[in-house]
């Protein structure tokens, strides 16, 4: 299905968090995954924000909440709440611009500092549109990803291409590990006990302002 949505039914809650320079395309790449949507006119991120998307991996209902933040220094005060309980990462670039993909080594070990040693990562070249303004080859980049064990994906948030394919084969990815009890599912504390909450386990899921209200008291999810 293209646009699964299960509301309140799933059996898993991931949270995946993106990163990169500021201006490669986060925030158009999550609005094109969770809503179909491309805002050319789209400005620098300020803060946190984050949007949630239904996907069927292997049978199961799996609830991505999506994280995205500025890539600008003066919001560095934020990274280690923005990682903390972060089980997938996506790293972004700018095919067109060489300084993004040569700052993903700052962003991958700022990754492995913050989040969990299992972290699922992918690495993204975006705006692949932009083919004739290509700074970065596709070859260094896989290379990269391979000596570092990422997942690899150029995309373009622009026309569509490929971005599906990067958030799902991220989604598959944390959950075969999950499957396999590689990641930590964290206590009964961390889980929604409110009304609708699913019968799934949550995973390493922090708080946040925007889905308080669904639990009626005790921790949220």
């Amino acid at each position: 299905m293209n646009n699964e949505d299960y509301g309140y039914d799933y059996d898993f809650l991931f949270k995946i968090v993106l990163i990169g320079d500021s201006g490669v395309g986060k925030s158009n790449l999550l609005s094109r995954f969770t809503t179909n949507e491309f805002n050319i006119e789209s400005k620098s991120t300020i803060g946190v924000e984050f949007a949630t998307r239904t996907i069927e991996v292997e049978g199961k209902k799996i609830k991505a909440q999506i994280w995205d933040t500025a890539g600008q220094e003066r919001y560095r005060a934020i990274t280690s709440a923005y990682y903390r309980g972060a089980v997938g990462a996506l790293i972004v670039y700018d095919i067109s611009k060489s300084s993004t993909y040569e700052n993903c080594n700052h962003w991958l070990s700022e990754l492995r500092e913050n989040a969990d040693d299992n972290v699922a990562v992918g690495l993204i070249g975006n705006k692949s549109d932009l083919s004739h303004l290509r700074a970065v080859p596709t070859d260094e980049a896989k290379n990269f990803a391979l000596e570092n064990q990422l997942l690899f994906t150029e995309t373009s948030a622009l026309n569509s291409d490929n971005v599906d394919q990067a958030f799902r084969e991220l989604i598959t990815a944390i959950y075969q590990m999950v499957s396999k009890h590689q990641v930590d599912m964290g206590d009964s504390s961390g889980a929604a006990n409110g009304a609708g909450a699913p019968k799934g386990p949550t995973i390493s899921l922090t708080p946040t302002p925007n889905e308080t209200k669904k639990s009626s008291g005790g921790n949220c999810c």
